[in-house]
């Protein structure tokens, strides 16, 4: 624009001066270029006036289309947090889909450890595979028999293993070929298998089912995992994968199969194949093969501090209970999920000053008291009352730190009963002492009392033990409270 005013001016400057500069009327060149000074400070003026004007537009303009962004923005960002259609459904157990490995010569037995977690009630689902059929009945309260397709092309090569492997291996390949909807995760696990399902739940719903997941635990036995591989889910602990890895699994696992005649079992041959994924193990301490003998009771007193996923080789291990069958113990040892399955199992630690007492609390299971001072950092050990997969009571033969229960002067009492005061929200479970004609002074107490309140939040938050405290010895009967620590309470020797 000012170009175009300093073109048209200086035009006129030229017409003026050719004009009148040696005119013979005698105009005199000095007005000529005052006229000159004053047009050309006019357009210049102008020009400034124009320019400011249009910067303030500018300005202004740009202010505005900046704020309606920003509020636009704002606006959007509410709809979106506002919207339902933006949350994803939390994971439930109508999301996973069960894959049981079965024998048909072992069924008449081993059904039973499956109707102790099996829930039709809670529209579980789920296949039980087999190698041949077997008598069922509807009533039985048992998930689906399904029998495994034929495997006798695939190549077996292990001369210490059975071919059933190639069977077991291929469970969660079957069940994706069901096409069933609406599933996030398939879960394997075998026979002799008790799933603490409210916990399985609680573990899986913090991974994206999304993704690539393989999920399980790996031996207790050193040796074992050696053998296979620390980096292998054991199969009867359990093995959770995730929807978009099983179809992907199932796409090649026939091939896969093929490659490992030589290996020796089926969750082998499954991890196999997820070397070849590019998929790693996430370990998840819940899940347990419980490759061991005997007692399990200074495992099942020391859990690590993570929810219980899984049992495995119950028939390998002694009743979790004294005096009672395997299928009756585990009913029993069950009775607790009831009110507080989040808790199941967890550890608690507290002294008692007066008396020189260490007190351990397995909530749900069993109360242990020392007749002497031990560290948190003892007591958290599981106790060696059991032995290795080797039969062996080397301490060396675990993959984790363990301690000697010989010689140690602590009583053991066993839960037998747990109800819920609804009104209070609060748990109170009772602990006998076994065996029963045990007692010790100078103060005898035959049972122990432990309030809890339910907590099924205790996973959301950072791992950490409960506290404990003891409240009173009444009547022969100790008193213990049970809960979420409060600001810096600690465990103290």
């Amino acid at each position: 624009m000012f170009s175009f005013y300093l073109n048209k001016a200086m035009k006129l400057v030229r017409k003026y001066t050719q004009k009148v500069i040696w005119d013979q009327t005698g105009y005199h060149p000095p007005t000529v270029l005052k006229f000159m000074l004053y047009l050309i400070s006019f357009i210049t003026a102008t020009y400034i006036v124009y320019t400011l004007k249009l910067i303030k537009s500018s300005d202004s303009s740009c202010s505005h289309h900046y704020s309606a962004v920003m509020n636009s923005g704002v606006i959007s960002r509410k709809i979106a947090v506002a919207s339902p259609t933006n949350k994803t459904e939390k994971t439930q157990l109508k999301h996973i889909v069960f894959g049981i490995a079965a024998s048909s010569d072992l069924w008449k037995q081993r059904k039973n450890y499956i109707k102790l977690w099996w829930n039709k009630k809670e529209k579980m689902r789920g296949i039980v595979w087999l190698d041949k059929p077997v008598k069922t009945q509807p009533d039985e309260g048992l998930p689906p028999v399904r029998i495994s397709g034929n495997t006798s092309h695939f190549s077996y090569k292990n001369k210490l293993g059975h071919r059933s492997a190639i069977r077991i291996s291929r469970i969660v390949s079957e069940t994706v070929r069901l096409k069933l909807g609406n599933v996030r995760w398939f879960v394997m696990g075998d026979d002799d298998t008790v799933f603490i399902t409210d916990n399985l739940v609680r573990v899986l719903s913090k991974y994206d089912h999304n993704r690539f997941f393989y999920i399980g635990s790996s031996s207790e036995s050193h040796i074992q995992n050696i053998n296979f591989s620390y980096g292998m889910a054991y199969g009867g602990g359990g093995i959770a994968i995730s929807y978009p890895l099983a179809v992907a699994l199932e796409k090649m696992q026939d091939r896969c199969i093929q490659r490992y005649p030589q290996l020796y079992g089926s969750d082998d041959r499954l991890q196999a194949c997820m070397a070849e994924l590019g998929v790693p193990l996430t370990k998840v301490l819940g899940f347990h093969q419980y490759d061991v003998y005997g007692d399990l009771f200074g495992l099942l007193s020391a859990h690590p501090v993570t929810p219980l996923v899984s049992l495995h080789h119950l028939d390998l291990v002694d009743p979790f209970f004294p005096e009672s069958t395997r299928i009756e113990a585990l009913k029993h040892f069950m009775l607790p999920t009831r009110v507080d399955s989040a808790g199941l199992l967890q550890q608690s630690i507290c002294y008692d000053d007066s008396r020189n007492w260490t007190i351990a609390v397995s909530w749900g299971y069993s109360v242990q008291v020392f007749t002497k001072i031990i560290s948190p950092r003892e007591v958290e050990k599981p106790s060696r009352t059991f032995l290795n997969w080797y039969r062996d009571a080397n301490y060396t033969g675990y993959p984790f730190n363990t301690r000697s229960f010989a010689g140690q002067k602590v009583f053991k009492f066993y839960m037998t009963k747990v109800r819920l005061n609804a009104m209070k929200n609060e748990t109170l479970s009772e602990y006998e002492q076994y065996p029963s004609g045990c007692r010790w002074n100078p103060v005898a107490v035959n049972t122990i009392v432990v309030y809890k309140k339910p907590d099924p939040q205790l996973w959301n938050r950072s791992p950490r033990r409960n506290c404990c405290r003891v409240l009173k010895v009444k009547k022969k009967r100790l008193f213990i409270d049970v809960g979420v620590c409060k600001e810096d309470e600690i465990s103290v020797i």
